[in-house]
């Protein structure tokens, strides 16, 4: 379980190459806020690295991960005290939180009260728009973690649909040619490019031209709300849609840009295979100097 003298490190079995440790390396720097167990569940994501019937080993993750911090690769985030376990009061129940009824939206956009996004944060709301993207969503939902961002779509206190946050795909060959960066740029800033990752407006809402309308306050405010709750703004917005079922055409209306298609390849491992419908990939700088900024050298991960 020694590093080798190509610069590959083994463990549990795995080979990994000098760029999945770099990689790895760039992930734990830009990711200071999260507790160990979340990180490793993130880099386990970053690497494929999962059993067989896909479960993420974190606990063998977490072991590499303090390999690398003992070599002097990296820096890990200091260990959070357990808080100290209580049982649950007897009305509590484990029952999974049912998704809210919410009534029939059928008007023009003029019509609803000022639409806006809300950050969710309370757990009980987690919960409730968790279990509404998991009912809703044609991708369903199990769950998020690494750096996330929930949202509300709302008029007033009526809730119109969900938006989801997070980190971005690590390599996107049609991306990664428009922005123009060096892998070792890609490594060191992909933080700072953002994923919507689930866009939901519920389907008993149908209100012309909302999803653009929320797209564009999506774009005007993620750069502030990224900032106030994970200490740094994201340059760039990335999305895939599946030309299947979608044309793309909120994203479009929002000022989004068409890049072209992923290849549907997926991420290639030895001895592993995986294969996806190509998805249309949309981005939207959140910054006129987005490219530039991303292809320079980063100074602080949290400035």
């Amino acid at each position: 379980m020694l590093a080798t003298s190509a610069g590959e490190w083994v463990h549990c079995g795995r080979v990994f190459s000098a760029t999945e440790i770099a990689e790895l390396c760039a992930t734990v720097a830009w990711l200071p806020g999260l507790a160990r167990k979340e990180l490793a569940a993130t880099v386990c994501e970053h690497l494929g690295w999962t059993t067989l019937t896909g479960t993420a080993k974190i606990s063998a993750c977490l072991d590499f991960l303090e390999r690398l911090q003992a070599a002097g690769l990296l820096v890990l985030p200091a260990l959070r005290p357990s808080p100290p376990r209580r049982c649950a009061p007897p009305s509590a129940s484990a029952a999974p939180v049912a998704p809210v009824a919410e009534p029939a939206v059928h008007c023009a956009l003029s019509a609803l009260a000022p639409v806006s996004l809300a950050v969710v944060r309370d757990a009980t709301r987690v919960a409730q728009w968790d279990a509404l993207v998991a009912r809703w969503h044609p991708l369903g939902f199990q769950g998020a973690f690494g750096y996330r961002l929930r949202y509300f779509i709302k008029a007033g206190e009526r809730r119109l649909g969900c938006v989801l946050l997070s980190g971005a795909a690590r390599a996107v060959a049609v991306r990664d040619q428009w922005i123009g960066w060096t892998a070792q740029a890609r490594r060191e800033n992909v933080a700072r490019v953002v994923n919507n990752s689930r866009f939901l407006i519920f389907p008993h809402v149908r209100v012309p031209h909302l999803a653009s309308h929320v797209l564009g306050q999506l774009a005007r405010r993620a750069r502030a709300d990224w900032l106030e709750h994970w200490g740094f703004e994201p340059l760039l917005l990335e999305t895939f849609v599946d030309p299947r079922h979608y044309a793309g055409t909120c994203y479009r209306a929002a000022g989004w840009q068409l890049l072209g298609a992923s290849s549907g390849r997926g991420l290639a491992r030895p001895g592993q295979s995986y294969h996806s419908t190509p998805r249309q990939v949309w981005v939207k700088a959140l910054t006129s100097d987005a490219c530039a900024a991303l292809c320079a050298a980063p100074g602080s991960p949290r400035s």
